[in-house]
């Protein structure tokens, strides 16, 4: 028996699928804070000491937390050869206008303190803003336009054509999940500080996370109801092989206003991913308002984003990009993916490199585990930021 045969395609399809889940998951609760940190950067610190006191909570492991945003586009590019076509070409100036944010953080991390102006280090500070305000939005924005449809096509050649333009994606359901995005990561980078910091910083951290906790509920109550209301949904209506060739044409797809509900209709129990995003955000409310049980909090912004995001996946699949302009090109699970072997050597290397990361990243944050204090900052100890 050849080896990678052990495991079905159709099982192989199935567990990348949830392990692209799990990477993009693994980015927002890891890196999510990071971004949300800059975000609060300019409203927390009140001074120089104080936004030092804030950076230090993030950089000694912001470039570790980046690993998942690595580990889920590669895992696109080798898994999903055709989302990633599609994505990194249509999205391509969404893509630019993130990286160039992303590479104003170590930028930043590292000028910042360069000089003792106090405009320098204010700009640097608004620098780190942007770097955390504009990924967070674009990632929810691009999130929003996948719930509606992407405008690409295939000709018969399977060769992929993008319809769409840049100010396109700025349409008012995919920006109220941009504003998602932002007040879910500010909510999740506030039970960060809250945990990492004391006095000062920590209260105002407080504030503004209840404050982004609460939004975060509202949000994304309204977006299911949008969904519900006003979005129309994708719908296989042909035989599905899940063992068939990646051929997203040898299907036929529909549009049906409930389409994105289906799953929880067939399967109740799936409502417990978007039970877990209100619940989470809840949670991460009244410990931020009480200011007590500090990992309690943190944990559950993280129960949140896991629920939020999970809500995204379990509502569209099998789809994991629709069209908007040819429906039948929509890339699903089942028609997508690279080839079995592909499949199975990506996994055997999955095995054993992710529990490493795992363990590494375990090691890092018991070193780094504490309260980043001003004292420390300024005698200097330990070459803070």
């Amino acid at each position: 028996m050849i080896l990678h045969q052990l495991v079905d395609y159709d099982t192989l399809r199935l567990i990348w699928w949830l392990l692209l889940g799990i990477l993009l998951i693994g980015f927002a609760v890891t890196d999510g804070f990071d971004l949300g940190v800059g975000m609060l950067l300019p409203f927390v610190g009140q001074g120089d000491v104080q936004r030092r006191v804030v950076i230090n909570t993030i950089g000694p492991v912001w470039e570790g937390n980046q690993v998942w945003l690595i580990l889920g586009g590669g895992a696109i590019f080798a898994a999903w050869p055709p989302l990633y076509a599609v994505s990194f070409s249509g999205f391509y100036l969404a893509m630019f206008a993130i990286l160039a944010a992303l590479i104003l953080r170590p930028v930043g991390f590292k000028y910042r303190s360069k000089r003792e102006s106090a405009a320098w280090r204010s700009g640097w500070d608004w620098a780190l803003f942007i770097g955390g305000f504009v990924p967070s939005l674009i990632f929810g924005v691009a999130v929003g336009n996948v719930l509606q449809g992407v405008p690409f096509r295939l000709d018969d050649d399977l060769r992929i054509f993008y319809d769409g333009s840049f100010f396109g994606l700025l349409n008012p359901f995919a920006l109220l999940c941009g504003l998602l995005s932002v007040a879910m990561l500010t909510m999740h980078g506030a039970g960060w500080l809250m945990l990492k910091t004391s006095g000062e910083v920590s209260a105002r951290a407080r504030r503004y996370g209840s404050l982004a906790a609460l939004v975060t509920i509202v949000l994304f109550a309204l977006g299911g109801l949008w969904l519900w209301l006003g979005i129309d949904g994708y719908r296989i209506t042909s035989a599905v092989n899940a063992t068939g060739p990646s051929n997203p044409l040898l299907k036929t797809v529909a549009l049906d206003g409930k389409a994105w509900f289906a799953n929880y209709a067939a399967r109740p129990w799936l409502l417990i991913a978007p039970a877990l995003g209100l619940l989470g955000a809840a949670g991460a409310f009244f410990g931020q308002r009480g200011g007590r049980q500090e990992v309690l909090t943190l944990l559950s912004s993280k129960l949140s984003i896991f629920g939020i995001i999970s809500t995204v996946g379990v509502s569209m699949f099998p789809f994991i990009l629709p069209s908007s302009v040819q429906p039948k090109a929509s890339l699903t699970v089942w028609d997508a993916s690279s080839s079995h072997m592909t499949l199975f050597i990506m996994l055997v290397s999955v095995v054993i490199f992710l529990p490493l990361v795992l363990a590494y990243t375990t090691w890092v944050y018991r070193v780094l585990w504490g309260k980043v204090e001003e004292r420390a900052i300024r005698d200097e100890s330990g070459h803070a930021y």
